[in-house]
């Protein structure tokens, strides 16, 4: 081989994650023997070799400051060697070899104002969105809901007397970047007419072809309208997705008055017990109304306590609802059946049930 070929550089993607793990995972990979929960938001792992790692799990929000990351930086150099890692859903971990040093850690997370939980049968930090922070499309709020929701459930991050685990996500429009589709409870922002098209400008600011294929349901279509290029919206196929204002400034979705949040249950991802589930329609519309969103806190808070009150032994939302049924679970939780939860999708009945998951 030359010496050319022999330096070629062929990996281009990020670093290997091996370089980045504590020595204790590192020596330890494939040996972990079982786990346990210590205590609301502790956790410890057990190695073939004897060998312990303690896992402590601290809420934090998923935009952070550089000096917020800072912090969390002196206290992993304090406690754990300088080893943490963040989760999925925005929880912040310290990865400690030292059992005497969990206490200490926790007090100091307290002080700066950072819960510790989350782990096992409790609600995890909310996985959400950009929301009206930096994003074009957004329906509803993203960060302003979730710290709401939280300050309203954070005795249940904080210890774990919930039936099961609980994930909540928040997506501000049906993009769903906030992977909403498969939790328990999910907080979807939405549009409810269709955009608002600039004919005059249209033309200067777009490319009508695009506009017209960046529509899935094939609700756009190219028109002339006072003498302008421009395009016409068919607005029984419009799903307010606000694809078309991705690539076309002259077509604006947002509507104060009519834009909010509507509630999904029932997701998961999990295969335990019962195969994975997305979340269905249970409340259509809430309004937006900031800074604290009361309707959207007290819907999410008083679904989560009659679950709590009446699920099984580990049994999610979702597992929970289809065991009594849906028309039971609305009597229950007070929501009134409207049009809106009747799936007439063209395709709905090649999605009911797509799963390989084998039951016997």
């Amino acid at each position: 081989m030359s010496d050319v070929m022999k330096d070629r550089r062929t990996d281009y993607g990020p670093p290997h994650y091996e370089q980045f793990l504590p020595p204790v995972i590192k020596e330890n990979y494939g040996k972990w023997k079982y786990h346990e929960f210590m205590k609301p938001g502790v956790m410890v792992h057990v190695s073939e070799t004897g060998d312990k790692l303690f896992t402590v799990r601290a809420a934090s929000g998923r935009l952070c400051s550089v000096s917020k990351i800072r912090m969390y930086c002196d206290l992993a150099d304090k406690y754990c060697d300088g080893y943490l890692r963040f989760t999925s859903r925005h929880n912040v971990e310290f990865l400690l070899t030292k059992e005497e040093n969990i206490n200490p850690l926790i007090k100091d997370l307290a002080e700066i104002g950072h819960p510790v939980g989350g782990i096992g049968n409790a609600i995890s930090s909310i996985v959400h969105t950009q929301g009206w922070i930096h994003c074009h499309s957004a329906a509803t709020d993203a960060s302003g809901i979730v710290k709401c929701v939280m300050d309203e459930l954070i005795e249940y991050f904080e210890n774990t007397k919930l039936p099961g685990k609980l994930r909540i996500a928040l997506a501000c429009c049906l993009n769903m970047c906030g992977a909403v589709h498969c939790s328990d409870i999910a907080i979807l922002g939405i549009h409810r007419r269709p955009p608002r098209i600039d004919h005059e400008n249209l033309r200067k600011v777009c490319e009508i072809p695009n506009v017209s294929a960046s529509c899935p349901t094939a609700a756009i279509r190219p028109a002339t309208v006072d003498d302008n290029p421009s395009v016409e919206v068919i607005e029984e196929r419009c799903m307010f997705c606000a694809n078309c204002f991705t690539v076309c400034p002259a077509m604006p979705l947002n509507d104060p008055l009519n834009d909010g949040v509507s509630i999904w249950l029932g997701g998961k991802v999990s295969n335990a017990r019962h195969e994975p589930m997305f979340s269905k329609l249970a409340i259509p519309f809430l309004p937006n109304n900031p800074p604290r969103w009361p309707e959207v806190t007290t819907a999410v808070k008083d679904i989560v306590e009659l679950w709590a009150k009446n699920a099984r032994r580990y049994e999610r939302m979702g597992e929970w609802i289809e065991r009594i049924g849906w028309p039971k679970f609305f009597k229950m939780a007070g929501i009134e059946f409207q049009k809106e939860h009747i799936d007439d999708f063209k395709f709905a009945g090649l999605t009911y049930k797509r799963s390989t998951h084998l039951t016997f």
